[in-house]
């Protein structure tokens, strides 16, 4: 049984979001769930998906219920740009709009699906529905992820990045020329309470840091900087929300506030340029750099 307490992000929305945000399933097996009595609210079964939950309400999920979701499969039509490789590390530079793992509404064509072709041993290690993910890239930014190829690596990388022992830089294209060249963004993030699908800046969220550096600013076509972003944290969307916060979204992010027709393109300007770790065996320090990608690097040069 899947027990979650109805947090304020998802205060009237309706039973059906909800289950389906929390057990990542689709609407319609939320539908199926609710219909064979799997779902429960304060100890009762739920009859309909519409009815709308209430923060602190108890919602229940009866797991052996839920679908069952396939395990990822290896598909050797999927192109990995790898940067390194050993036995016990991959590094791979993630090409835009590649989703990382099979979820809701991706069931395959991921960068696992891609990385389980060159790397079979990779399926036993860490999350079977994940396997060798110790940290993701939005869909539609690209750059360096490190994935483990054996559970040692996977548990050392993913403590490591918990004790903020990997050092994450980013490249993003603004809106707008920041007040200071230097600065770093210390505002905690949650579910954005008018739409749970989005994080906000929320005062009962999670600590979140961001150091941030202008590179280089522009004033046509209209006011945008090339700014530099390193991660002291890893929540979700982190870099897109702190930017919006200050009110510099990302150009490109429709979802935060970044879409404009003078610089139109398919998705965030935000790349991961830089990664650096220790080897979860030989302790031997590894840097990688990536420089931005054709389609980012074409509409940075549109701007003067």
């Amino acid at each position: 049984m899947l027990i979650e307490l109805i947090p304020a992000a998802l205060h009237e929305q309706r039973l059906d979001r909800v289950v389906s945000l929390i057990s990542d399933i689709s609407r319609a097996s939320t539908a199926t769930l609710i219909s064979v009595g799997g779902v429960q609210v304060d100890g009762v079964v739920a009859t309909a998906g519409k009815v709308k939950v209430r923060e602190g309400q108890q919602v229940s999920i009866d797991t052996a219920l839920l679908p069952r979701k396939e395990l990822p499969q290896p598909d050797p039509s999927i192109t990995l740009e790898i940067v390194y490789q050993d036995a016990d590390v991959a590094v791979i530079n993630k090409a835009p709009g590649m989703v990382v793992h099979p979820g809701a509404g991706n069931p395959s064509g991921t960068m696992v699906n891609g990385a389980l072709a060159l790397f079979p041993e990779m399926a036993t290690v860490g999350d079977t529905l994940r396997p060798g993910v110790v940290h993701r890239l939005d869909a539609g930014t690209t750059g360096l992820m490190v994935m483990a190829r054996t559970q040692k690596a996977y548990e050392f990388l993913v403590d490591a990045l918990s004790r903020r022992d990997v050092t994450r830089k980013y490249v993003a294209l603004v809106w707008g020329h920041p007040s200071v060249q230097e600065g770093i963004i210390d505002a905690p993030i949650g579910r954005d309470h008018r739409d749970p699908t989005k994080m906000a800046v929320m005062v009962d969220g999670k600590t979140a840091r961001t150091k941030f550096d202008v590179v280089r600013t522009f004033d046509l076509p209209q006011p945008c900087a090339l700014i530099e972003c390193q991660l002291e944290t890893g929540r979700t969307h982190q870099i897109r929300v702190h930017l919006d916060s200050i009110g510099h979204p990302v150009v490109g992010d429709a979802t935060y506030g970044g879409a404009r027709s003078s610089l139109s393109c398919s998705r965030p300007m935000l790349h991961a340029t830089a990664l650096r770790f220790a080897h979860p065996v030989s302790g031997e320090e590894l840097g990688f750099e990536v420089p931005i990608p054709d389609d980012m690097n074409q509409i940075v040069g549109r701007c003067s």
